[in-house]
């Protein structure tokens, strides 16, 4: 009888819909309206997306690619870009995109660990295509378009026979949607596994686009939120309109002429928009939404936003670990805190907030802590590194390693960040991952990085050395060794050659009393 019961409950339960598919069938079901506008200018129709898209599924089937598998993006913000990316979610492969920024050596790494079955590359990234190949053994490497030879066979022209409909692959909600890489301590940034469940409850959380037809400008990386915010628009019925990479005065000109109404940006890239001399004439009366976060934010430049842009500005707080955690909307940004911080937001529904000593003891209202989630979007878990996994993931809660409080009313506040890690325009950079290589340099014999902000809060990543012995270390010298070695995103800004590194009493490089000396 029991099990009968539950043979009724299992009939009856709904069948799992994945993100992807999710996005797909709203296209499918209005073939008509304009889904995507290319940096080139060429629009495409939901119909046409969307069967290119169902036919390069099941390409990817045809060629070996079965549930559990990773596909490998190489590629930028373009329209192939994103048929890969749902594509290779509708076959059931995890993806993993490959960011722009990093070193060929680094992103061989990041391929290999992932184990990748399938390299996708777009003619946006065939240069870098050119110098990672002889790096990498990835078992089939395809092209997203036409381009060199050397770079594989063009998938979407061989997929042009396939039939136009969603592939009969059954996606759980446990399987992996994808894997998303930061900042780390060992040799390669460390992998972070997101699960099909997960990533579907963002579409079912309210109000994450303000207009009924969104127009999404992504000014910035698809491997990034923008990818995020561009499949948000994409179900809701909206246009994306791509940008090969973020132009102050192309944003404000095509905010204009698309009439968009969503933009996304960190902190540093709205300042750019606030400065260049072209806001003052710009029509900006069709945006409702901007979203901003993903590091620390200058409450007067916030205050200096919201008159320009008026009230459409909207902060969020999360990480790639948990996704998003609060959200601050256009008028509670007068919430003001400690220092006059603006906070962060509230908890979304169906977020655990608890704020925390260093024993784990959860703290009262106003005390500052460890800022720990749970919810249903926290992440599965480091790819391969269980013993990463479980110094941050203990009984489904998520130490997040940010520092903060809650005041009276529920908003919370960020007051410092425990990882010793900075935040710059296009990802994340581990002092010790920088420290390491600089020590292999030929000039160097000492060195400690750490980050600065700048008056508007923005992070820059400076490095203090002590010179070897005969040698003079230089800026431009540095800055191109780390671009060789790890990518423009770790070279750093400033080079302070000092004649012994401060120590604290444990015997760790003082990087607050460096901080202080650039400061004075």
């Amino acid at each position: 009888m029991v099990a009968n019961c539950k043979e009724e409950v299992a009939v009856n339960e709904p069948e799992f819909v994945s993100a992807p598919a999710l996005i797909l069938q709203s296209l499918a079901a209005d073939p008509d309206r304009r889904a995507i506008t290319t940096a080139d200018g060429i629009e495409l129709t939901a119909g046409d997306f969307a069967a290119a898209t169902y036919r390069l599924a099941h390409e990817l089937i045809a060629r070996g690619v079965v549930r559990g598998d990773t596909v490998t993006l190489l590629a930028g913000n373009t329209a192939e870009a994103l048929s890969g990316r749902y594509a290779a979610g509708l076959a059931g492969a995890r993806v993993v995109n490959l960011y722009d920024g990093m070193s060929a050596s680094t992103l061989a790494e990041i391929a290999t660990s992932v184990d990748t079955a399938v390299l996708l590359v777009d003619a946006e990234r065939y240069p870098v295509a050119a110098e990672l190949l002889p790096l990498i053994d990835v078992p089939t490497v395809l092209r997203l378009g036409p381009g060199p030879a050397a770079i594989g066979e063009d998938v979407i022209a061989a997929a042009a026979h396939r039939p136009a409909e969603p592939p009969a692959v059954r996606v759980g909600p446990d399987d992996d949607w994808g894997i998303r890489h930061t900042g780390g301590t060992t040799g390669i940034p460390k992998g972070i596994r997101s699960l099909h469940g997960a990533y579907r409850k963002v579409f079912d959380t309210p109000g994450r686009m303000e207009s009924d037809t969104p127009r999404f400008l992504a000014a910035t990386s698809l491997a990034h939120l923008a990818g995020l915010f561009s499949d948000l628009t994409l179900h809701h019925g909206g246009t994306v309109v791509l940008q090969r990479s973020f132009d102050p005065g192309e944003v404000l000109a095509t905010i204009e002429r698309e009439r968009i109404t969503d933009l996304w940006v960190l902190p540093p890239l709205l300042y750019q928009l606030l400065d260049h001399p072209a806001i003052g004439r710009t029509d900006l009366s069709s945006l409702r939404r901007v979203s901003y976060g993903g590091c620390a934010a200058s409450p007067t430049r916030v205050r200096e936003a919201l008159k320009v842009f008026g009230p459409v500005l909207w902060s969020g707080y999360g990480q790639s670990e948990a996704q998003n955690i609060c959200m601050l909307a256009p008028h509670e940004h007068d919430r003001v805190g400690h220092g006059g911080q603006i906070a962060v937001g509230r908890p979304l529904p169906g977020i655990e907030v608890a704020i925390r000593s260093a024993d784990g003891t959860e703290l009262p209202t106003g005390e500052q802590g460890e800022i720990h989630v749970r919810s249903d979007t926290v992440m599965a878990g480091y790819w391969k590194r269980p013993d990463l996994t479980a110094e941050v993931l203990r009984d489904g809660w998520l130490n997040t390693g940010d520092i903060g409080y809650f005041d009276a009313d529920g908003y919370l506040y960020l007051a410092d960040r425990l990882k010793d890690k900075i935040i710059v325009v296009g990802g994340h950079v581990y002092p010790s991952e920088v420290e390491d290589l600089l020590l292999t340099h030929p000039a160097i014999a000492q060195c400690a990085v750490f980050g600065v902000r700048d008056a508007q809060e923005a992070e820059h990543v400076h490095v203090a050395v002590v010179a070897a012995s005969g040698q003079r270390p230089d800026l431009e010298e540095v800055r191109a060794f780390v671009t060789a070695h790890k990518g423009r995103i770790y070279a750093p800004e400033a080079l302070h050659v000092v004649a012994a590194i401060p120590l604290t009493s444990v015997g760790k490089p003082d990087k607050k009393r460096l901080r202080e000396s650039v400061a004075g």
